[in-house]
């Protein structure tokens, strides 16, 4: 079975103060951004990673990760949904 982990619309974010805006294909983009780029870890990006790890082991779908990873961004991160 193919994992599908491409969402169904870019999510675009920013990344610290004077970061440039990067655009969110997939789970994997939204993973390295939970991992690397998010500052303080929360209970709500815990779940984003978990659900995002779920869909790259074929277990959960795209959609469900798109809306943890959107959960999971502080207002000032998210530019576009």
């Amino acid at each position: 079975m193919a994992v599908l982990s491409r969402f169904e619309r870019p999510i675009i974010v920013q990344v610290g103060r004077h970061g440039s805006e990067r655009i969110v294909l997939d789970v994997n983009d939204a993973a390295a951004i939970l991992l690397r780029d998010i500052g303080r870890q929360t209970e709500k990006s815990r779940i984003a990673m978990d659900v995002c790890l779920r869909v790259l082991q074929g277990i959960a779908r795209s959609p469900v990760a798109r809306r943890a990873f959107v959960a999971a961004l502080e207002p000032k991160i998210l530019r576009g949904d």
